[in-house]
């Protein structure tokens, strides 16, 4: 099983719709305009979360976030075949961790009895 985090469009950019969460945070950063100022954000991102996960960007005409309605946040599980095999809600309130451990466990347990 491999992880990633995709990285699209910046969810609060402070040229858009800032939260106060970020400005006390000082996560503060306009929407990337090109590929290099996209990759920018996301490396300052994983690098602020302290993230070990490989993290793969978006292209700029946010293929993979118009596909996967992933704004703001979401959890996919995709299975050997490509298809999905669980979708959370969307975030911030559908990001449930504990939900996709068990979708994880459930795909799993399947995969040994097929």
């Amino acid at each position: 099983m491999e992880f990633f985090v995709v990285y699209i469009q910046e969810a609060h950019p402070t040229d858009a719709w800032q939260v106060p969460d970020n400005e006390q945070e000082g996560i503060l950063y306009k929407q990337p305009r090109n590929t290099g100022e996209r990759e920018a954000v996301a490396s300052a991102c994983m690098i602020g979360m302290d993230a070990s996960i490989p993290t793969l960007i978006d292209k700029m005409t946010n293929e993979v976030d118009l596909q996967y309605a992933a704004l703001p946040d979401r959890l996919y599980l995709v299975g050997a075949d490509g298809r999905i095999a669980y979708r959370s809600n969307t975030g911030p309130w559908g990001f449930k961790p504990d939900e996709l451990e068990t979708a994880i466990a459930d795909y799993l347990a399947a995969a040994t009895t097929a």
